[in-house]
């Protein structure tokens, strides 16, 4: 989904590095209360890992492929906070160097899969970790699911932004079909690494994973209270 130089116009873009700036520095103070000593590094290995993974692409079919966009995958593991510098930089890089996404659009591309997809999928996230049941396995199934959600989610956000600011002649309604289409066979990959991933760090150290830390929390105050009785 990275979005290329010129594709929106200059208004939309100056709006997206706008909101784009304004989430960072936000991040910039939430991402405190996520880290500490132990947790820090954790930062800085989601980071790499996604900035990997979005370089490896999985075909999806009529030509189409698809890449691992990260925003659930890492709010899960280090925070929403944390996850949405951890794109922004990953993005940035990426615009810098490997010329992926352009330039004047570092600002949409971070709105889009640093802040939508960050935002949606710890949302999906933290209801589902409500109605499920309060155990650790859960983490890596609703992590998934969440994965998948924000694909769409992200391109549902684009297309309103193609609508307002679209600057290449392409019909709206075929912009609509395509994105969500193709966005929401893209998830699924994005939803088994999601998955995968989680499992495997969870079942290793849940707690280093920022999501299962209220489920561990709350399984050690059911043990105390047990060994009291």
């Amino acid at each position: 989904m990275h979005v290329p130089d010129g594709f929106l116009d200059a208004p939309t873009s100056v709006a997206t590095g706008v909101v784009a700036a304004t989430a960072v520095a936000v991040s910039l103070r939430g991402a405190r209360r996520e880290l500490d000593d132990r947790t820090a590094p954790m930062a800085g290995l989601v980071a790499t890992f996604v900035f990997a993974a979005q370089m490896i692409n999985f075909p999806v079919g009529a030509g189409t492929s698809g890449h691992l966009m990260g925003g659930a995958l890492a709010a899960v593991l280090v925070g929403p906070w944390t996850a949405v510098l951890c794109l922004s930089v990953v993005l940035t890089v990426q615009a810098l160097l490997m010329a992926d996404g352009g330039i004047t659009a570092i600002g949409t591309n971070i709105t889009l899969i640093g802040i939508v997809t960050v935002a949606v999928g710890w949302g999906v996230f933290v209801l589902l970790r409500r109605v499920l049941p309060k155990t650790v396995a859960m983490v890596a199934p609703a992590a998934a699911i969440a994965a998948f959600v924000s694909v769409p989610a992200a391109a549902l956000v684009f297309t309103g932004l193609f609508a307002v600011g679209g600057n290449v002649p392409v019909d709206l309604g075929a912009v609509v079909t395509a994105m969500l289409g193709w966005h929401t066979v893209i998830g699924i990959g994005e939803a088994v690494v999601t998955g995968m991933v989680i499992a495997s760090v969870v079942s290793a150290r849940p707690d280093l994973v920022h999501g299962a830390r209220p489920l561990l929390a709350e399984r050690e105050l059911l043990t105390r209270k047990v060994q009291v009785t």
